[in-house]
């Protein structure tokens, strides 16, 4: 199965947020980049692995897994206009924004930081240090077996 690396900001959702999740998963909405968005609708499938990272905090980290239980969808916050996400250009009939549902997995007993990622020669290639903007990116089969070892 492929296996994602979704970012989030732990201080408003985090990986025990989503493990505490009264219904199991999690809508993981609010993806609004492009390339992020392409990845999440037009890849990302039901049964695949997530990476969860923290973003935006120190140390940021891969911290979990996750797995997605529902493959891209129309994202509703976007016809919201009280929600945060809303997006005046986006309609029903051309949405422009996806989410998926996520469920726990586990929760790493040693998290991956950035810092140590970035000096890992089998990671140099992982999209998060090429393109660190984007919230939803790939990893390779070498580069999860990689984080698996170091992380668990």
């Amino acid at each position: 199965m492929p296996t994602w690396l979704f970012k989030t900001e732990p201080d408003e959702y985090s990986i025990d947020d989503l493990a505490t999740e009264k219904k199991g998963y999690a809508v993981w909405n609010g993806i609004r980049n492009y390339q992020a968005r392409n990845f999440l609708r037009d890849e990302v499938k039901k049964g695949d692995t997530v990476l969860i990272y923290h973003s935006s905090c120190k140390p940021a980290a891969i911290v979990g897994i996750g797995k997605v239980v529902r493959a891209a969808y129309v994202d509703p916050d976007q016809f919201d206009r009280s929600n945060h996400y809303y997006d005046n250009k986006a309609s029903q009939e051309k949405p422009r924004w996806y989410c998926v549902d996520v469920a726990f997995v586990k929760k790493f007993k040693k998290p991956l930081p950035l810092a140590e990622i970035k000096t890992i020669p089998d990671l140099q290639n992982m999209l998060l240090l090429k393109q660190p903007r984007l919230s939803i990116v790939p990893v390779s089969a070498d580069e999860y077996r990689v984080i698996k070892t170091l992380a668990s």
